[in-house]
């Protein structure tokens, strides 16, 4: 394989993993949000994904945007998994800081061989989900969150677990950890913003505040029967 032939797999892979990433975060894709996640003109996206389609990786709805074929589901969940178990190698061995960790992550996903992702699964001890909280492809039970609410969803004193927060936003996920807001920790939802007005939560015992459009972005899973005061 030449390194345009490496190049241009890559690039599939990554358009591949932006609709995966998109259609599990912020439904349904379009062309806008696609680029958006690349990081590339709407034109640059809109061609690509004609490109995808004309491969069979790719399936266009009119309507409902854009979907992966099952062999670009494969493909897309092959490279997640291999993302996300990199991210958990960075942060339980490298001791990387989470904000660092996708964008290192980035780097190894397209390298690392079926024999070094096997490995890697079980050195790790087959986690279920990255560090961010979000599903690891291909691990036992990983994408059951049928129970979960985003945490603007969760009612005014209302008490829930944080399951996942975003993964490829560094200044976001920066801002969420310097909250104290990641997986594992428990929020009460003290205040909801009129119209689009912000989500005060407690956590940790301190009053944090999040804009709408983050905390439509933080999963969580609501607790019942408990509103007393948040801790982690």
């Amino acid at each position: 394989m030449t390194v345009h032939d490496i190049a241009r797999t890559e690039r599939i892979e990554m358009y591949l993993k932006a609709i995966y990433t998109v259609a599990h975060n912020a439904p349904p894709v379009t062309v806008s949000k696609v680029a958006e996640y690349m990081g590339v003109a709407p034109p640059s996206a809109y061609e690509m994904l004609k490109r995808l389609e004309a491969q069979g990786l790719v399936q266009a709805s009119a309507g409902a945007g854009y979907g992966l074929s099952e062999r670009g589901l494969a493909t897309a969940r092959k490279v997640v998994r291999r993302l996300r178990l990199a991210e958990r190698l960075l942060t339980d061995v490298l001791r990387v800081d989470l904000p660092d960790v996708y964008a290192e992550a980035c780097k190894l996903e397209h390298v690392i061989s079926p024999t070094v992702e096997a490995r890697l699964a079980e050195v790790l001890g087959h986690p279920a989900t990255c560090p961010h909280g979000l599903p690891i492809p291909g691990e036992a039970a990983c994408e059951d969150d049928g129970d979960l609410l985003t945490l603007d969803r969760v009612p005014v004193w209302g008490r829930a677990t944080v399951v996942s927060i975003p993964e490829e936003d560094r200044a976001i996920v920066a801002h969420l950890a310097a909250l104290g807001i990641l997986p594992g920790a428990v929020v009460q939802v003290r205040e909801i913003g009129l119209l689009d007005g912000p989500v005060t939560v407690e956590v940790r015992h301190q009053i944090r505040a999040l804009g709408r459009a983050l905390a439509q972005r933080v999963r969580v899973r609501p607790q019942v029967g408990d509103t007393g005061p948040a801790g982690a």
